[in-house]
């Protein structure tokens, strides 16, 4: 019997509609790209927009200011 983790699938599904509207716009995605609900849903799944594009692997994190 599977185990179904709902954290898990819901991470999943953030990360997917994130790269899929990138595929589908060829940019970044935008959060005005999102019904409000989606929107919604995603950054309480990722963070804010600029980590979940991170988490998505669309974007890559900015260095602290100490390391740069």
């Amino acid at each position: 019997m599977a185990v179904f983790n709902v954290k898990d699938e819901n991470l999943k599904w953030a990360k997917e509609t994130l790269q899929k509207k990138s595929e589908e716009l060829g940019r970044l995605p935008k959060k005005a790209d999102f019904d409000e609900v989606t929107r919604s849903r995603i950054k309480s799944f990722l963070g804010p927009w600029p980590r979940a594009l991170e988490a998505a692997g669309l974007k890559t994190p900015k260095k602290p200011l100490d390391e740069q």
